[in-house]
């Protein structure tokens, strides 16, 4: 039953990935991959605030499967942030790549963190 949560939430998050990110770049003149950088920085966010509310004890784990493994698994994408990088440095925009494998990196890893201190807020004033 795990495994068909997993794939449900993967589902929506792939479609979630498809839109969301051709809708940002669609926003944006420029080679910059900012479609990737938004649904990676909202993954991290989203994996944060569940990670926390593992710790804390609280969501059961069909829930931390079907959100975490599932959604934010299909949603954030590694594979397209290397590629992006590489294709900027193949396109001669060295600043660029180097631009997006430091903004993805810190903002990916703040987004967690926060999403974190999120649910650790939220469980200690509301649930507790």
């Amino acid at each position: 039953m795990t495994a068909l949560l997993v794939a449900v939430g993967g589902a929506v998050g792939a479609v979630l990935r498809y839109l969301l990110d051709g809708w940002v770049q669609r926003r944006h003149d420029s080679p910059f991959p900012w479609g990737t950088l938004t649904v990676n920085v909202i993954g991290s966010l989203v994996l944060g605030v569940l990670a926390g509310a593992a710790i804390y004890g609280h969501g059961p784990a069909e829930l931390q499967a079907t959100l975490g493994v599932g959604l934010c698994g299909a949603l954030t994408t590694f594979s397209t942030f290397g590629y992006d990088t590489a294709r900027l440095f193949s396109e001669r925009a060295p600043l660029y790549a180097v631009a997006n494998v430091s903004v993805s990196v810190l903002a990916g890893l703040g987004a967690a963190a926060a999403g974190m201190l999120l649910a650790a807020a939220v469980w200690s004033r509301f649930v507790e």
